[in-house]
């Protein structure tokens, strides 16, 4: 192993503990058992070898937000027990080709995804886990993609009536300009709710590297950390 990788590792071990030391605090705050909440560390814009180095310390669930590096990326690591999350806004016509490679798709935020996400699946050969990802933006709004609340009861039947397709959850993300305790607060009564009619959809992934605290005193099973894992994006995409 080379300088470059030995101190490469160094890093990305001290980052990953101090996430993992931060989750396991906001847990104890909520009165939650350690090793309650899931940790996604999301790669994107960082090399495949970055995620070797994770998953030897330990790491076992990827996060990627873009199809055409997210596909490479596990093609070169798929020799590694990594579980692959595809959480950015998905084309309709990407959605076969991503459901080849992910095990899990936490941005299903309409109908149209479906069909494609389910037949991907099939030609896969095993069942694929999706998450719902809802809109916490006010209605009107210009917001980040999502699922109208109102909305989600209707995509949910859709999903549960795919064989190929595991309804797990619900994703979402805090918006911009807003207090995040109170958009995750929002966002603990709607899952509650949707548990009511989905009882098997028990994920929620929610929270990143600067509101984690607050997604997991709000019910997070999952947080999606890039930035306080991996530092900075390199700026050539």
């Amino acid at each position: 192993m080379s300088d470059a990788t030995d101190a490469r590792r160094e890093q990305l071990a001290g980052n990953l503990d101090a996430v993992r030391r931060r989750v396991a605090a906001a847990c104890a705050a909520s009165g939650r058992a350690d090793g309650d909440v899931e940790i996604v560390v999301v790669t994107k814009f960082f090399p495949a070898s970055d995620v070797r180095l994770l998953a030897e310390l330990g790491v076992r669930d990827v996060g990627e937000n873009r199809h055409q590096e997210a596909v490479d990326k596990a093609a070169e690591c798929s020799d590694l027990e990594v579980r692959w999350h595809y959480i950015g806004q998905l084309q309709s016509n990407k959605a076969a080709a991503v459901a080849g490679y992910a095990d899990v798709v936490e941005s299903v935020d309409r109908a149209k995804l479906v069909s494609g996400l389910a037949r991907g699946a099939g030609e896969r050969g095993r069942p694929l886990e999706c998450l719902l990802q809802v809109s916490l933006d006010p209605p009107g709004s210009d917001h980040r993609a999502g699922c109208d609340p109102d909305n989600l009861a209707a995509l949910a039947d859709r999903v549960a009536g795919e064989e190929m397709l595991e309804l797990r959850g619900l994703m979402a993300v805090a918006p911009l300009d807003a207090d995040p305790q109170e958009a995750f607060e929002r966002l603990a009564g709607l899952a509650e709710r949707f548990r009511a009619d989905h009882p098997g959809a028990r994920v929620l992934s929610a929270g990143m590297s600067g509101d984690l605290e607050q997604a997991i005193s709000c019910g997070a099973t999952h947080v999606r950390v890039g930035r306080a894992v991996l530092g900075e994006r390199p700026l050539i995409k």
